[in-house]
């Protein structure tokens, strides 16, 4: 099992750092699935919670929070919406990837909802699997992944290095 994640200590920088290298992987021709924060959004929230999500590796790119007000602070999570990006992430090409990467293991994942099912196909398949992950969900995911979640330096020539090992082949990466 080929299961990673990373952390960043500013909001936003993993979704920064993720899309870069599902950018790189996809320019030298690699084949990713899973799903990466839209970065053209730009929310209407300053604390993350509104967001898009682009399925890879073609997308679409569709709004998992619903608008809920100025003054509300209750979770903005649109279920239905998430329930549509996870629908067509499963039935996506996980199994014939390079990488599987999903932005962030998060609540709906903590309670065994949400990717963790795609995440599974894709250890299955022998997929490497990256995320990002908050320290509310860190030890969630460490669980989730039988204590075989490994934790990466946040730049990306530690996750090319990683996943560079990780794939099935081991063939050198032409960027």
């Amino acid at each position: 099992m080929k299961i990673a994640y990373i952390k960043t200590q500013k909001s936003g920088d993993s979704d920064d750092l993720l899309a870069s290298l599902v950018a790189q992987l996809q320019a030298a021709g690699r084949q990713v699935a899973g799903v990466i924060r839209d970065q053209t959004y730009a929310p209407s929230h300053a604390n993350g919670c509104d967001m898009k999500l682009r399925v890879l590796p073609q997308g679409p790119v569709i709004k998992i929070t619903q608008e809920l007000g100025a003054g509300s602070d209750a979770c903005r999570l649109d279920a239905g919406a998430l329930m549509q990006v996870v629908a067509l992430v499963e039935t996506g090409s996980i199994s014939g990837s390079d990488l599987f990467v999903l932005n962030k293991f998060g609540p709906e994942e903590r309670l065994g909802r949400g990717f963790c099912s795609a995440i599974a196909s894709a250890i299955d398949h022998g997929v490497p699997v990256l995320v990002g992950v908050g320290s509310a969900s860190e030890a969630a995911l460490i669980t989730f992944a039988g204590g075989q979640a490994e934790a990466l330096d946040a730049d990306l020539v530690h996750l090319h290095r990683w996943w560079s090992n990780a794939r099935p082949e081991h063939q050198p990466l032409q960027t």
